[in-house]
């Protein structure tokens, strides 16, 4: 059926066939595999072909391939609403094809417009000679939320404002291309679209390989060089400067900071200090030299603009103002995003580049003026009125525009009427039919409007347009629903040459290289590693404590005797409920490792991130399946195989770097804790009978103690393998051994050739215990060696984590 559809595919639109399941030229619409003929574009005929030769099995196949890639790389957005829950990435499966010589025409477009927004800003913070002359109202900008007083006649340290733009863009009825909307705020995306480039070249790996699409590559590395060549001193860092977890597309900042090699901060990881940006390390201040945010600029700084912001950093104005800093891009960038600009935008380009705009805007009018008011009113019918002051495109407006055509006469009148009043704060907008692209929906190819999301990244060589994109695809015919957050989909874009395209890595040339020096990691990071040690520890020593309970409930049925009560009681203390088969705080102890992990997700792999996630997932299903005894104990087994094969891709993939020791202290210090109340708790006199052999099991050392001491179970046997073995994984010793190496290497573990107070109390600890004997080893002392180990816990992060 497939290989005849595609024979037929050239009758598309021109005699109302339908060979594609539905997909036609729509009246009046250019549609993307169409030319303003109805003929087949000449990009789209390989693509057509390959499909040709499929069925539908095979199609569904190759679109999986691509959707697990998505998955097992953890891509996600977060969609805003009652849940604010994070979303698997939308992928629509096939992609857009252009011609690189059409995407030439629409780059030097986008090239144009990205170097007149770039004089448009310094126009607005500097001399304002638009407004002055007339180009722009005045209150469009003096009366704009996005407009940045305390950054008027800032000067950015490296003479631009805007270094990396977006641009949404979409073709119209005649063919031609316009702009939606220009993105110069935070853009994003970028990161979306490289991982849409990946798992589309999945689906159709042959079809990629044999097709001369242009690499993505090359435009990344050229935007990473010009950002390293924009620090001012040799020891600055670049970083991605995030909103943090809860943003919408925090994976993509992750994922653009590790692509590239740039350190992840956020807000609270900065502080200013004589005038240059500094990140808090583990090591101490080190200078910050670049920051390219990826938060609203109002947010940067509490100090000089929203003050009620608890994501900036104060003083990040004042190292602006001292030239110390490169921020892309330059804090107040964001007010050429406002959608009335659109309508001088025509003008102030004659004026300004001395030419006409290349790529126009779409049609808008400005209702503070009584001649565009009066158009408006009177072409009700072809209008989207919306908020003049908006930031967002028409269809990504949350249902503040309003559709002309969609009003009733009574309900024009009351618009003529708001126009009047209020026609200062609002725009209207020419209705734009934009072209569809074929999209698989429901085992069928069938048009779907689409806009592009396009990027221009400053470089040493100028403005450089990404060779693609994105496309964002609509859920159904309706132009307002292509916004991801309405439904919509994203496609990939390939820029397809007639001949082979060069093929780029981001790894370099020469030979050369510089290593990062250890005190790199951000405290913050520091932090959360420490934590999603403990967490996953503490995960772990309640697993072994429940599954020997249950274990031993399944045989007895009773939680009364001696044993099973005495445990419960000690559970109960530590807020482990065994009436719970599968406790809340041991769901919520993996949950807070994850969500530690998310918080990392720039040094964090993607196999130890799925492997979390499957973890939290199977104890959630346990969680509200199991039953207690038998059931629960082989449930628990599961977790603990989960956890072992997490801790295994920890243990045998993760860089002996800083991070790893403080994931590494924050496990030893968790064991240490829970193995000492253990035997604090389970080893004095009035342990009940099986306190021994219990503890045992859960130190996972029954066979080592019958090869070792050829003895049944005493309280200084299970002592001295439990807490005093220097060669038992388990044991409170062997921590305490570990936790000395790792602190050894840490940052200023000496200072002036003194031990720091907390390389200090480690040796303390360690010695002590060192020289116990397991007869010596009491409750008392157990108590106290719980102290001390959560008092070194307190220590480092006093030292490390302030």
């Amino acid at each position: 059926m497939a290989k005849k559809q595609a024979a037929e595919a050239k009758d598309m639109g021109r005699t109302g066939h339908d060979p594609f399941g539905g997909y036609r030229a729509l009246p009046g619409v250019a549609d993307e595999m169409l030319d303003p003929n109805g003929n087949v574009r000449p990009v789209w005929q390989r693509l057509l072909s390959t499909l040709g030769r499929m069925d539908e099995t095979e199609l569904a196949n190759r679109f999986a391939r691509a959707d697990r890639y998505l998955r097992d790389a953890g891509v996600f957005y977060r969609a805003y609403g009652k849940e604010n829950t994070e979303r698997s990435w939308p992928l629509s499966h096939i992609p857009v094809l252009i011609d690189e010589v059409e995407w030439a025409a629409v780059s030097a477009g986008l090239v144009q417009r990205a170097e007149l927004l770039e004089r448009v800003a310094a126009d607005i913070y500097g001399d304002n000679r638009l407004v002055r002359e007339g180009l722009l109202p005045p209150a469009l900008i003096a009366s704009n939320p996005q407009f940045l007083r305390p950054l008027v006649g800032v000067r950015p340290a490296d003479g631009h404002f805007l270094h990396f733009c977006s641009f949404e863009i979409g073709r119209g009825p005649d063919g031609n291309w316009w702009v939606l909307s220009d993105r110069t705020e935070a853009p994003s995306g970028a990161g979306f679209a490289l991982e849409n480039r990946v798992a589309t070249a999945r689906a159709f790996s042959d079809l990629y390989a044999e097709t001369h699409a242009h690499r993505l590559a090359s435009f990344f590395g050229a935007f990473r060089d010009t950002l390293q060549a924009r620090r001012q001193h040799p020891d600055d860092r670049i970083a991605v400067l995030s909103p943090g977890i809860a943003n919408e597309t925090y994976f993509e900042h992750a994922y653009i900071a590790r692509y590239l090699g740039f350190m992840l901060l956020e807000g609270e990881d900065l502080t200013v200090v004589g005038g240059r940006v500094m990140v808090r390390t583990v090591a101490g201040l080190k200078p910050v030299g670049v920051l390219w945010r990826r938060l609203d600029a109002s947010f940067a700084d509490p100090l000089e603009l929203n003050q009620s912001s608890h994501i900036g950093t104060p003083g990040i104005v004042a190292a602006l103002r001292a030239g110390s800093v490169s921020i892309v891009n330059a804090l107040g960038s964001g007010i050429l995003e406002t959608r009335a600009l659109l309508a001088f935008m025509p003008a102030i380009c004659r004026q300004l580049l001395g030419e006409e705009q290349k790529l126009p805007s779409i049609a808008t009018w400005w209702c503070g003026q009584e001649s565009e008011r009066e158009h408006v009113a009177g072409n009700i019918e072809g209008m989207v009125i919306g908020p003049a002051y908006s930031t967002r495109p028409f269809f990504d407006d949350d249902g503040q525009s309003v559709l002309g055509a969609s009003l009733r006469d009574t309900a024009k009148t009351s618009v003529a009427q708001w126009l009047a009043t209020d026609g200062g704060k609002l725009v209207g907008q020419e209705v734009v039919t934009l072209s569809t692209t074929p999209a698989w929906v429901r085992g069928r190819l069938t048009p779907r409007p689409m806009s592009l999301r396009v990027f221009a990244a400053r470089t040493r060589d100028g403005w450089q347009i990404m060779p693609g994109g994105f496309a964002r695809i609509g859920s159904g015919d309706d132009v307002a629903a292509i916004a991801m957050q309405s439904g919509g989909t994203a496609a990939d874009v390939w820029i397809v040459s007639d001949k082979p395209v060069e093929r780029m890595s981001l790894l370099p040339a020469e030979e050369s290289f510089t290593r990062n020096l250890p005190g790199s990691l951000p405290s913050r990071a520091a932090d959360n590693l420490f934590w999603l040690g403990r967490y996953i520890e503490r995960a772990e020593g309640a697993l072994r404590i429940l599954r020997a309970w249950h274990s031993r409930f399944a045989e007895a049925a009773d939680p009364d005797m001696p044993l099973l009560k005495d445990v419960s009681e000690y559970l109960a203390v530590l807020d482990v409920k065994t009436r719970q088969p599968v406790p809340d705080s041991l769901v919520s102890d993996i949950a807070s490792a994850l969500f530690s992990a998310g918080n990392i997700r720039d040094r964090f792999s993607p196999d130890g991130w799925l492997a979390l996630n499957d973890l939290l997932k199977t104890a959630r299903k346990f969680h509200a399946t199991v039953q207690a005894g038998d059931d629960a104990s082989h449930a628990m087994t599961i977790l603990l195989r989960k956890l072992a094969g997490f801790a295994g891709l920890v243990h045998e993939n993760m860089y002996r770097f800083t991070g790893w020791r403080f994931l590494s202290i924050g496990r030893h210090i968790e064991r240490g804790l829970h193995m000492t109340r253990l035997l604090g708790h389970m080893s004095g006199p009035d342990a009940p009978d099986g306190a021994y052999d219990m503890l045992l099991e859960i130190g996972d050392s029954v066979m080592t103690h019958r090869r070792r001491y050829n003895v049944n179970t005493a309280a200084v046997t299970v002592t001295d393998l439990l807490a005093l073995d220097p060669l038992n994984p388990r044991s409170v010793l062997y921590q305490l051994n570990e936790i000395k190496t790792e602190v050894e290497l840490l940052p200023n573990a000496f200072v002036n050739g003194q031990m720091s107070p907390f390389y200090r109390e480690t040796m303390r600890l360690h010695s002590g215990l060192a020289v116990m004997t397991p007869e010596a080893m009491t409750t008392t002392v157990y108590k106290r060696l719980e102290q001390d180990l959560e008092r070194l816990s307190d220590l480092l992060a006093q030292t490390y984590l302030g």
